[in-house]
C-alpha cells in the first residue's frame, strides 16, 4: 500500500484501510451496466434502480443519504448526496461527483458506471478516515441528452441550489468516464496540436481544468503522484475547448465554483464511447482500481492541506 507525508496538519497519512481489488468495482459496474443496463429519463425504471443501487451501497456504508428531487420532462428525479463531515473546517466542502445515467441506446460501462463505482469504493474509504474540511459524494441524474447542457442537467440543478444556500464547495472534482486504457502506441487521440505535448499511449488518467480552477487541478495531480505510481497527465486550458467541458464539472463552473474533471479522456480513446457496445468487459477493473486509490490518497491530502 503506498503512502505520503501531509504538507500540514497532525493527522498520520492514510494507508488505504482495506485492499481494493478489481471485485469490487466489477460488482457496481456489472449492476449498473449490466444487471440495470440503459439508464436514462427514457428508461425510467432502470434510472431509478441506479439510484436505488447507490443509495442502497451509501446506506451500507452507514451514510445518511440526501435526495435531491426535482422534475424533468414530467419524470421525479434526483441527485443523490452522503457527506463525511470534516473534523476542523466542516463548512468547507470538497465535492466528488459522477452521473450514474447513461446515454441514450447505451448501457453506461466505461460512461459512467466505471466513476459510479469510484465514486461508492472512494465514499467507503472515506468511512475509515476523518478528513480535516467535509468530503460530500454526489451522484448526479441526467448529465447526458437531451438534458446537457440545460437547466434541467442534474448537476446544474444542484450547483445552483448549492449556490442559493451558499455553500462553501471549495472544489468540485467530476469523475467522468475512468476505466479504459490501453499501452499500445496511437491508442490515445488528442483535439488538434494537444498531441504534440502529450503521450500516445491511453494508459493515463486526465486532470482536466480551466484556467480559474488551475491552481487546485495541480495540487491534486501533485497529491496523485505522491500517493500512487499510476501514470497521470494534466491540462488547464479553454472551456470551448472540444471535451473538455463535457461533464458535470462545467454546471459548477457556471455557478462560480473551482471545479475540474477526471477521466480517461472518453472519446479521445474509448472506441465504444455513447453506443450499445460500453459494456462492462471493456472496463480495466485493475486499472480503475489504482486510480482510485490515488484518488483517494491525493483527496485526504487535499483536505488536510486546506483550501
Amino acid at each position: 500500500m503506498s503512502s505520503f507525508a501531509m504538507a500540514s496538519g497532525n493527522q498520520p497519512a492514510p494507508a488505504v484501510p482495506f485492499c481494493l481489488t478489481a471485485d469490487s468495482f466489477s460488482t457496481h459496474v456489472e449492476h449498473l451496466a449490466g444487471d440495470i443496463g440503459e439508464r436514462n429519463i427514457f428508461c425510467p425504471n432502470a434510472l431509478a434502480d441506479a439510484r436505488n443501487y447507490i443509495a442502497g451501497e451509501w446506506g451500507r456504508q452507514s451514510y445518511e443519504v440526501t435526495s435531491h428531487w426535482y422534475e424533468a420532462r414530467g419524470l421525479r428525479c434526483a441527485n443523490l448526496e452522503v457527506t463525511r463531515i470534516g473534523r476542523e473546517y466542516p463548512d468547507q466542502i470538497l465535492l466528488i461527483g459522477a452521473h450514474y445515467d447513461s446515454a441514450i441506446g447505451s448501457p453506461g460501462a466505461n460512461d459512467n458506471a466505471s466513476g459510479v463505482a469510484a465514486l461508492l469504493e472512494l465514499s467507503r474509504l472515506f468511512t475509515t478516515w476523518s478528513p480535516a474540511t467535509s468530503i460530500r459524494f454526489v451522484a448526479f441524474v441526467n448529465e447526458e441528452p437531451p438534458f446537457f447542457m440545460s437547466r434541467k442537467q442534474g448537476s446544474f440543478v444542484y450547483a445552483q441550489d448549492a449556490r442559493r444556500r451558499g455553500d462553501d464547495i471549495r472544489l468540485m472534482v467530476s469523475l467522468e468516464t475512468i476505466g479504459y486504457y490501453r499501452d499500445e502506441r496511437g491508442s490515445q487521440r488528442y483535439p488538434a496540436l494537444f498531441g504534440l505535448f502529450y503521450p500516445d499511449k491511453g494508459n493515463f488518467i486526465g486532470f482536466v481544468s480551466d484556467f480559474r480552477s488551475r491552481r487546485m487541478m495541480r495540487r491534486l495531480v501533485t497529491s496523485f503522484r505522491a500517493g500512487s505510481e499510476f501514470p497521470a497527465e494534466h491540462i488547464a486550458t479553454f472551456r470551448w475547448v472540444p471535451g473538455v467541458a463535457w461533464s458535470d464539472h462545467l454546471c459548477f463552473w457556471r455557478h462560480g465554483y473551482r471545479a475540474l474533471m477526471v477521466t480517461d479522456t472518453a472519446f479521445y480513446r474509448y472506441p465504444y464511447y455513447h453506443s450499445a457496445k460500453d459494456t462492462p468487459e471493456k472496463v480495466a477493473f485493475p486499472q480503475l482500481a489504482r486510480v482510485t486509490e490515488g484518488l483517494f490518497h491525493a483527496l485526504a491530502r487535499l483536505s488536510e492541506e486546506g483550501f
